[in-house]
């Protein structure tokens, strides 16, 4: 049965830029916390349920990337983030927040320029249309700004049985295991070669996969070894990876449509 996500109801005004101030992190924890603890069920000391925020302590140290629609009361206007963590950025926080969970020897020694994305998420009512186009656009800017060679970042499904999710994590072991010096490896290590490749349905795979997965997926990404389960964030979480130079024409299009 096909999910019916609610409508916005009005031609949205999207606006697209850094957060400046901490009202615009506010901002962006209040939609972190409808998706990842309203929708999703994510819990965990980050989360401030009196406030409706989830928030951590990275949060002072990474860029966060807002889509607003102008349309909105400006209380309400942000609609989608990404957070971005530069390689100076995480040696001012101590580490990547990625390595709560991985391994990320490789990438570190890899000498290529590193940004690790995270908490990336858009409103219910607008993932439909061209919100997450928006963000890529901006993205591929941020990239283009820095001289960022390889982006990576912790990303989720919903859930934490490797059982129900045994095809999706499959299909990402067997055809999207990132190259050796590109590959983090989970600290509790979650096997994803679960069922073998000859028996496994792709197309069920596919439909089991989160959209954000297979838009990297579609860019070219891979992922990292194993998975981590994440039972206070309510998520089964794989390490994706993007290395820019591989992209075809093709794919960089995609990642760069609509940039001026």
């Amino acid at each position: 049965m096909q999910t019916v996500l609610p409508s916005i109801g009005h031609a949205p005004d999207f606006e697209l830029r850094l957060a400046s101030s901490a009202g615009d992190i506010r901002a962006a924890q209040r939609l972190r916390y409808r998706v990842f603890v309203k929708e999703l069920g994510g819990g965990g000391p980050m989360v401030d349920h009196a406030a409706a925020l989830e928030a951590d302590h990275f949060d002072q140290w990474f860029d966060h990337l807002l889509l607003l629609d102008r349309a909105l009361p400006p209380g309400d206007a942000v609609i989608g983030v990404y957070r971005l963590l530069r390689a100076d950025q995480a040696a001012l926080a101590g580490q990547f927040y990625s390595e709560d969970e991985y391994d990320l020897t490789a990438l570190r020694s890899s000498g290529r320029t590193l940004l690790e994305l995270g908490r990336s998420c858009v409103d219910a009512r607008y993932r439909c249309g061209e919100a997450l186009l928006h963000l890529w656009k901006g993205l591929a800017g941020y990239v283009a700004d820095h001289g960022v060679e390889v982006l990576f970042g912790v990303a989720s499904f919903h859930g934490t049985d490797p059982a129900a999710l045994a095809a999706p994590l499959s299909l990402l072991h067997h055809r999207h295991l990132a190259p050796t010096e590109l590959r983090a490896r989970s600290l509790r290590h979650q096997p994803m070669d679960l069922i073998a490749e000859d028996a496994l349905d792709r197309r069920a795979a596919m439909l089991q996969m989160p959209p954000l997965i297979k838009a990297y997926l579609r860019l070219g990404g891979h992922v990292g070894d194993g998975a981590y389960i994440d039972r206070a964030f309510n998520t089964t979480d794989v390490c994706l990876t993007m290395d820019t130079a591989r992209l075809s024409a093709t794919r960089r299009a995609l990642y760069t449509r609509g940039r001026s």
